[in-house]
């Protein structure tokens, strides 16, 4: 799965990388968790924010959407959680990096993968609309998980699905008849891990030295 991820980048870095009309307001994060405000393009060029953990259309309590903060590639289709979104609102989430933890005798340490370059990339993620019955209006996220490349598989068996920028205009079309076939595992020798402290396992720590390498 996919529970924590940064983007360190600024508003204005990512507006020019992921050619954005307006540039967004974004400040860097070291340390984005489920329920947080994130970003995310939902069309060319625009961009909005979406609160993490998606709430289907049809669900009748919100809470739901905790649960579902990734959906399995294999099934996102199928799911009735998922699969309007996966045919009608299909999402970018500017990411450069996630975490994962690896059990290790009695304690799970954190591992942070990046690609090599430090260049920051695009999630494959869904986003919906849910209206309470106050009607309020909450647009909700889920970031889609695909099996383990050889680099990730050495820490959990799951990984965020991480598109190309060759693929971006493809996922985000409504119109694309074939989206299941972009989900694959990102090439893990463009990729790279190291351990981190600890202090990243606290939602509220949300400071650079998350990202800091553990000698």
């Amino acid at each position: 799965m996919c529970g924590r991820f940064t983007q360190t980048h600024s508003a204005a870095e990512l507006a020019a990388m992921f050619d954005l009309e307006e540039t967004p307001d974004w400040q860097p994060r070291y340390n984005i968790a489920p329920t947080q405000p994130i970003l995310a393009i939902v069309t060319p060029h625009h961009s909005k924010p979406l609160r993490w953990g998606l709430i289907p259309s049809w669900s009748k309590d919100p809470t739901i959407g905790s649960r579902l903060i990734n959906a399995r590639a294999e099934t996102v289709s199928e799911k009735p959680a998922f699969r309007t979104a996966f045919r009608r609102r299909r999402c970018l989430i500017p990411a450069d990096g996630y975490y994962e933890w690896k059990k290790q005798s009695e304690k799970k340490q954190p591992f942070y993968f990046r690609l090599e370059s430090g260049e920051p990339f695009a999630f494959a993620g869904l986003w919906e609309h849910w209206n309470s019955p106050e009607g309020d209006e909450i647009e909700t996220c889920t970031i889609i998980t695909t099996e383990a490349n050889e680099l990730a598989a050495t820490v959990h068996d799951r990984m965020p699905v991480i598109l190309s920028e060759d693929l971006y205009d493809r996922w985000l079309d409504p119109d694309f008849k074939s989206p299941q076939s972009l989900l694959h595992p990102y090439a893990s020798g463009k990729m790279i891990s190291y351990p981190v402290s600890t202090a990243v396992n606290r939602p509220t720590h949300d400071t650079p030295d998350c990202i800091a390498r553990l000698n």
